[in-house]
C-alpha cells in the first residue's frame, strides 16, 4: 500500500508555490513596466524618480508580499492544527448550531456525518470507516458490544452523568452501563387525524391498521424491524421472537394489511405529509409525532395497548477513537441542561437529561401525547440484537412484503 501525502502538507505546498509565483512575477514584471514608463517619461522630458526612492518602493513591496505570505501560512496552520472529532449520527438528529457552539468552546473541528438507519451505520463501520463517536439504537449497541467495536466508558470523565434519567442506565442492552451514554429515547405509535379517525377504533390498538374504513389513508414506516414489531405485537408475540412459526404469522399479517389497506411505506417525508393532513394515520416515532401534533392541531398520537418498542439511542466511544479527550467533552456537552434544552426544541424527542425531559413534558408540550408518552405498559419491549439466522429470515420476509 502506497503511503499517501498528508493533505495538510499538500495544501501548504500549494500556498507556498503561489507566494513564490507572486514574488517571481513582481521581480520580472515590475521592472519592465517601470522601464516602459521611464522611456515614456524621458520622451516627454519628465524627471526620473531617484534610484533611492525606487529601492524603497521595491523593499516595501517585497515586505508586503512577505508579510502577506506569513499571514496566510500562519492562518492556514492555525486552522489545520485544530483537534478534530469524527461523529456519526442519525440524520435530522441534532441542532447543528450546537456543533458550532461546541467547536467554538473547545477550539476544535467536528467532522459530522449522518446515516439513515442503524443497519447502514453498521455496514459502514464494517467496511472500515473510522469515527470517534457513533450514536445508534439499543439493539445495534448490543451488536457492537458483542463484536468488540467499542471502548468502555470512563464515567469519571463525564461530569454531567448526574443529569441522566436513572432508568436509562444499566439496561438490558448494556448491563452496568459500560459502553452507552444515553442521548434520546422514545417509542413507536400512531399519529392520527382526530377529524377522520373514530376514537373508538383506537381501542383496537395495532389492529386499527387493518380497519378497511381507512383503506388507502395510511402511512406505514419503512422499517423492517418496526413493521415486524407491529405485526408481532398485534398477534400477541414478543417483538424479539426467533420462532419461525411466529415470524411466518407476522409475515401473513403484513401481507394481509398490504393487500387490504394499500398503505404507503414512508420515511422522514411522513412528517411533512401528516402536518399537511395528507392521510388519516401514520406509524411514527414519538419524537416525530410530537412535532406533527405541535404543528397541526387536528392530529393526536397514541401508543397501542398491545405494547410497542421503547427505544434508547446512545453515544458510544469506538475502539478506533483517536481524540478520546475531545470525545468525552462532546458527550458531556450534550448532557448539559442548556445544550439538551436547545437540542430537544429542535429534535422533538425525549431527552436523556431528566430536568429537560420534565420541562418539556410539563411545560413546553403539555397536552401533547407524543411528548413523554406513557411507557408503563408491561407489554412494551426494547429491541435485542437478532442472531444471524433470525436476521436473514426477517430480511427475506421484509423483501417479500416490499415486493408485493
Amino acid at each position: 500500500m502506497t503511503k499517501r501525502t498528508n493533505p495538510t502538507i499538500n495544501s501548504l505546498s500549494t500556498l507556498l508555490i503561489l507566494v513564490v509565483v507572486v514574488i517571481i512575477v513582481a521581480v520580472n514584471v515590475i521592472p519592465n513596466v517601470a522601464k516602459k514608463r521611464r522611456f515614456k517619461r524621458e520622451s516627454y522630458s519628465t524627471p526620473l524618480i531617484s534610484k533611492r526612492v525606487k529601492r524603497v518602493f521595491s523593499i516595501v513591496g517585497f515586505a508586503c508580499v512577505g508579510l502577506f505570505a506569513v499571514y496566510c501560512i500562519s492562518s492556514f496552520l492555525k486552522i489545520k492544527n485544530k483537534p478534530e472529532l469524527r461523529v456519526f449520527n442519525a440524520g435530522e438528529y441534532i441542532d447543528t448550531s450546537l456543533i458550532e457552539k461546541f467547536e467554538k468552546e473547545y477550539n476544535c473541528k467536528v467532522i459530522y456525518e449522518t446515516f439513515d438507519s442503524n443497519e447502514s451505520m453498521y455496514t459502514k463501520l464494517k467496511s472500515g470507516a473510522s469515527y470517534d463517536i457513533v450514536i445508534p439504537s439499543d439493539y445495534m449497541i448490543e451488536r457492537l458490544i458483542s463484536e468488540e467495536y467499542l471502548k468502555e466508558i470512563d464515567w469519571s470523565r463525564i461530569t454531567n452523568k448526574k443529569n441522566i434519567i436513572p432508568e436509562l442506565l444499566d439496561n438490558e442492552f448494556d448491563p452496568g452501563s459500560k459502553y452507552a451514554v444515553p442521548y434520546y429515547w422514545g417509542t413507536v405509535g400512531i399519529v392520527y387525524d382526530k377529524n377522520v379517525v373514530d376514537k373508538k377504533d383506537l381501542e383496537d390498538g395495532w389492529e386499527i391498521l387493518n380497519n378497511e374504513k381507512y383503506k388507502g389513508n395510511l402511512y406505514m414506516y419503512d422499517s423492517e424491524r418496526d413493521s415486524l414489531m407491529i405485526a408481532l405485537k398485534a398477534l400477541g408475540y414478543s417483538m424479539n421472537t426467533d420462532n419461525t412459526d411466529e415470524l411466518d404469522k407476522a409475515y401473513e399479517w403484513l401481507i394481509d394489511e398490504h393487500d387490504k389497506m394499500e398503505p404507503v411505506y414512508a420515511g422522514d417525508d411522513v412528517i411533512d405529509n401528516m402536518i399537511s393532513g395528507n392521510k388519516a394515520m401514520a406509524v411514527v416515532y414519538s419524537g416525530d409525532g410530537a412535532y406533527i401534533v405541535s404543528e397541526n392541531g387536528d392530529m393526536d398520537f397514541f401508543v397501542p395497548n398491545q405494547g410497542s418498542n421503547v427505544w434508547t439511542d446512545a453515544m458510544l466511544l469506538t475502539k478506533d477513537c483517536i481524540n478520546e479527550d475531545l470525545a468525552y467533552k462532546y458527550m458531556d456537552f450534550f448532557l448539559r441542561e442548556d445544550v439538551a434544552t436547545t437540542n430537544t426544541e429542535y429534535i422533538g424527542y425525549d431527552s436523556a437529561v431528566k430536568s429537560v425531559y420534565e420541562y418539556f413534558r410539563d411545560e413546553e408540550y403539555e397536552g401533547n401525547n407524543a411528548c413523554a408518552p406513557d411507557i408503563s405498559n408491561p407489554k412494551n419491549e426494547a429491541f435485542h440484537d437478532q442472531n444471524e439466522k433470525t436476521r436473514m429470515y426477517c430480511d427475506e420476509i421484509w423483501t417479500k412484503v416490499k415486493s408485493r
